[in-house]
C-alpha cells in the first residue's frame, strides 16, 4: 500500500491519485509482463544475465515459467533484491557505480566467455542498469568514472547526454554486452524508463549499436565543463573508447523486445480514472527539462482546465511521464519529483481544484526513501503553521525537507519496476 509519511489529512484527492500511482507501476510488474515474451521453446540451457532496477524481479519471472536448465546473473540496486533459485542476484549502487556493480559486471562478462552458436542467453535489461554494470573501459578507473557520474548528475544534464559519456566509458555498455555474447543468440527483453523508447538509451543499450561516438562523449563532457584526466582526454580523441556500432556483425543474433513502458503505465493509469468517473487526458510520456520549469508549464494547463474547461473539463485528471532534471545549487535533500510537486505547489498558490502526485515508478526518487510527493490547496499552508517558507525549500533543493515535514512525502516502497516518472494532477 502507498502511504504518505507522517499524513493524518483525510484527503480523498490522495487517494485517488495514489490509485492511479499504484496502476500504473502493476501494470509494468515483471510478474505480468514478462512471462509472455519467454521464447515459444523453452526447453535446452537458459544463460540469463541483466541489470536495472526490475532486473531482480524480471529473473524471477523468468525461473518461474522456465521449464530448462537455467542459469546466469543479475544486478540490481540495493533493496530491491528478490530471492531466485538458480540466477544469482546481486545487488550494487545507483544513481553513483560501485565496486560492487564493477564486480558484477565483470562476473556476468565471464559468464558469456566461449558460448557457441548453439548457446541461447536472455537478456534482462531495465532502468538503472546504467550506473549498475559499471564495468570501466579500458585505461578508466573506477574513482573516476564515479567522479564523473556525479558531476553530470549535479549538472542538470539529461538523460541522452549522460548515456553518451556513460557508454564510451564502459566495457559493458553501447552493444559491448552484446558482442561479449556472440556467437550465441540473444534475445533481450527490456523494461523502458525512457521517453520514446529508445532501446540505445535504456541502461545505456548495453545489447544494442550505439550511434553515439567518443567525440560525442568528449562533447557533452566539456559542455558541463566536466573536469577529466588528460590520459582519458586522449582515449576520447583518438577514438579508443569506441564502441559497437548498428550493423556492427556481432550483433547480428540479437534481438530486443520491450515488454513494459511509460506509455504503458500512463494507459494503465488513464483507465482506473475512468473507473473512477474521471476524464483522463495523457499529455505524453516525454516530459523533460528543469523540474521547476516543467511544473510550471503543467501547473498553467492544469489551472486552465480549471478556469476554462480546456484542454479537458472537470473533473479530470492530467497525465504525463518523463524524466525531469534539477540542476542542484543548494545543500537540501530531494528528487526531481520532490522538486517538482514543490515548484507546482508554489506556482499554484493553493489554487482550490487541484491536487497533483508526481513519482517514480521504480518507488525512489533519487537517493531518498520516497517515490515522490502530493500537493493540495492546503500543502503551502500547512507549510506555513509550520514556520516553513517553500520557496527558500525550492531555492535550497530541499524538497524532501519540506514535504516531509508536512507528511505529504509519496512512499511506496521499492516497486520492483521501473517506467520512468508518473505525474497525475487532478482538476475537480
Amino acid at each position: 500500500m502507498l502511504r504518505k509519511e507522517t499524513s493524518v489529512k483525510n484527503c480523498p484527492e490522495f487517494d485517488f491519485l495514489e490509485s492511479l500511482f499504484a496502476a500504473a507501476t502493476a501494470a509494468a510488474a515483471p510478474a505480468r509482463c514478462v512471462p509472455p515474451h519467454l521464447p515459444d521453446d523453452r526447453h535446452g540451457r537458459l544463460i540469463v544475465v541483466g541489470a536495472g532496477k526490475a532486473s531482480a524481479a524480471m529473473a524471477r519471472a523468468v525461473e518461474e515459467h522456465w521449464p530448462g536448465p537455467l542459469s546466469g546473473l543479475v544486478v540490481t540496486r540495493y533493496g530491491f533484491a528478490v530471492p531466485c533459485q538458480h540466477i544469482e542476484i546481486r545487488e550494487a549502487a545507483h544513481p553513483v557505480p560501485d565496486a560492487a556493480g564493477r564486480a558484477a559486471a565483470a562476473a556476468i562478462l565471464q559468464r558469456l566467455r566461449d558460448l557457441r552458436t548453439e548457446d541461447r542467453v536472455l537478456a534482462l535489461i531495465s532502468g538503472g542498469g546504467s550506473a549498475l554494470l559499471a564495468a570501466p573501459g579500458v585505461g578508466v578507473s573506477l574513482t573516476e568514472k564515479q567522479a564523473i557520474t556525479t558531476a553530470l548528475l549535479h549538472s542538470g544534464a539529461n538523460i541522452h547526454d549522460m548515456n553518451a559519456v556513460r557508454k564510451h566509458l564502459s566495457a559493458i555498455k553501447g552493444g559491448q554486452l552484446a558482442a561479449a555474447a556472440w556467437p550465441a543468440s540473444l534475445l533481450t527483453l527490456a523494461i523502458s524508463d525512457v521517453a520514446g523508447d529508445d532501446p540505445e538509451v535504456i541502461a545505456s543499450g548495453p545489447t544494442v549499436g550505439d550511434p553515439s561516438t567518443c567525440s560525442d562523449a568528449l562533447s557533452v563532457l566539456d559542455r558541463y565543463a566536466i573536469d577529466i584526466s588528460a590520459e582519458l582526454r586522449r582515449r576520447l580523441q583518438d577514438g579508443q573508447l569506441e564502441t559497437p556500432k548498428p550493423g556492427d556483425p556481432r550483433l547480428a543474433r540479437s534481438e530486443f523486445r520491450i515488454i513494459a513502458s511509460p506509455a504503458l503505465a500512463l494507459q494503465a493509469a488513464a483507465a482506473t480514472a475512468v473507473a473512477a468517473g474521471v476524464t483522463p487526458l495523457i499529455l505524453g510520456d516525454a516530459i523533460e527539462g528543469e523540474a521547476r520549469e516543467v511544473a510550471r508549464v503543467l501547473a498553467g494547463i492544469a489551472r486552465s482546465c480549471a478556469d476554462y474547461g480546456t484542454p479537458a473539463k472537470p473533473p479530470c485528471v492530467l497525465l504525463s511521464a518523463g524524466e525531469a532534471t534539477v540542476s542542484i545549487h543548494g545543500r537540501g535533500r530531494g528528487g526531481r519529483n520532490s522538486e517538482l510537486m514543490l515548484a507546482m505547489a508554489i506556482a499554484l498558490q493553493g489554487q482550490p481544484r487541484i491536487h497533483a502526485l508526481a513519482g517514480d515508478t521504480d518507488g525512489i526518487d533519487g537517493s531518498e526513501d520516497n517515490a515522490g510527493a502530493l500537493i493540495g490547496p492546503h500543502t503551502l499552508q500547512d507549510a506555513a503553521a509550520l514556520g516553513l517558507d517553500a520557496r527558500a525549500a525550492l531555492h535550497d533543493n530541499d524538497a524532501y525537507g519540506f514535504f516531509s515535514a508536512i507528511g505529504d512525502l509519496l512512499i511506496s516502497g521499492p516497486t520492483l519496476t521501473n517506467v520512468n516518472d508518473l505525474h497525475a494532477i487532478l482538476v475537480r
